[in-house]
């Protein structure tokens, strides 16, 4: 069985960005909540499996600085850079498996809706709510979109849990209070149309009585 990593380079090395089913020439549904919340430019942002996302060019164009995108794919990573150029410079690029990230800062923002939907183990979300815990600042914001009950099962040859706004709600109502949730319809390259949920929180910090 291949591991998830290459699983993922294998992907990356023989398909274009119009042959995956979560390609978007803009990312509109995630910057309306970046902008829902009315960010400063300075605003740490990170994107997880951001890969080859056109995500970080958006937000470059809205004027943010402090920008970091994850992958587990060095081959989704590398494209990205070809793809902005010189602007490449400006992000941070980390190569790594979601449930292997340790932080090393915080942040104000952070983005999944490449990543969270494909893990579908309880160790695998359990890691996962830790890992969010460790590295977003009270305060700041969790936007997640995953593939809600009416979306698929499967995506690129890989298992993934569907969720509805009360179950993704559920698994972070403890850290988090819950902002906005909506369903979003994407419509793939191949015009198929896709649900996901979307669902907001803003990190809550817990006071000693």
């Amino acid at each position: 069985m291949l591991s998830y990593k290459t699983h993922w380079e294998k992907i990356y090395e023989t398909k274009s960005e119009s042959d995956f089913s979560w390609f978007q020439p803009y990312p509109q549904t995630s910057v309306d909540f970046v902008n829902l919340f009315k960010l400063p430019k300075t605003t740490s942002i990170i994107d997880i499996g951001g890969g080859d996302s056109h995500l970080v060019d958006a937000l470059l164009e809205l004027g943010y600085s402090d920008i970091t995108v994850l992958d587990i794919s060095a081959k989704s990573i590398e494209r990205a850079k070809v793809r902005l150029g010189e602007k490449a410079a400006a992000i941070t690029w980390i190569e790594k498996d979601i449930v292997d990230f340790e932080p090393q800062r915080m942040y104000d923002f952070w983005h999944d809706r490449a990543a969270f939907h494909f893990l579908t183990t309880e160790i695998q979300i359990i890691k996962y709510l830790a890992i969010v815990k460790q590295g977003i600042k009270s305060g700041g914001h969790l936007v997640l979109g995953t593939f809600s009950d009416k979306g698929p099962n499967q995506c690129s040859g890989l298992e993934v849990k569907q969720y509805t706004e009360t179950s993704m709600s559920a698994l972070f109502e403890k850290d988090f209070k819950r902002i906005k949730c909506i369903e979003d319809t994407h419509i793939t390259p191949f015009s198929t149309p896709q649900n996901f949920v979307f669902c907001s929180f803003q990190r809550i910090l817990k006071q000693i009585l």
